[in-house]
């Protein structure tokens, strides 16, 4: 039996991470504010089934820790973390910043889920890399968790 913590929407979660990957990806090419990405994505269609609370702290989290979250990814990396591949590092960071600073989220979920966004928009073992790389930095940051 899966556990659903009372009110959340696993469905609209998982959107709204797969919207902020598109996102985030967006803002590290472009270069441009992040509300005005969020802005930008919030008129699309199917933000409307999105959790949009959910979306909008992924990515002010990310844009706000960035630093740090880039910090933690780097013992875990095999070259600058702005030279991992666009998609990687979108994914990267938003499940860093999940296992950071979202302790509400279970690390398997938030792995599961960078793998799934990963395998859908990234090349084609880039979800190979990402898993390898989260897998360690869970360990570093949810070891109580993960002994469990």
């Amino acid at each position: 039996m899966s556990q659903r913590p009372e009110g959340i929407d696993l469905a609209a979660r998982s959107r709204a991470r797969r919207r902020a990957l598109q996102a985030v990806y967006a803002w590290q090419i472009g270069g441009n504010r992040m509300d005005a990405v969020i802005e930008q994505f919030r008129h699309e269609q199917d933000m409307e089934v999105a959790d949009l609370e959910y979306f909008e702290d992924l990515l002010h989290g990310v844009e706000r820790h960035v630093e740090a979250i880039d910090d933690s990814l780097k013992p875990y990396v095999d070259r600058e973390v702005g030279q991992i591949d666009p998609i990687e590092r979108a994914a990267l960071r938003l499940a860093a910043y999940e296992l950071k600073y979202r302790t509400d989220v279970p690390y398997r979920v938030i792995i599961n889920e960078a793998i799934e966004v990963t395998k859908r928009f990234g090349a084609d073992h880039g979800h190979s890399y990402v898993n390898g790389v989260l897998d360690k930095l869970a360990s570093a940051l949810r070891s109580t968790e993960k002994r469990n």
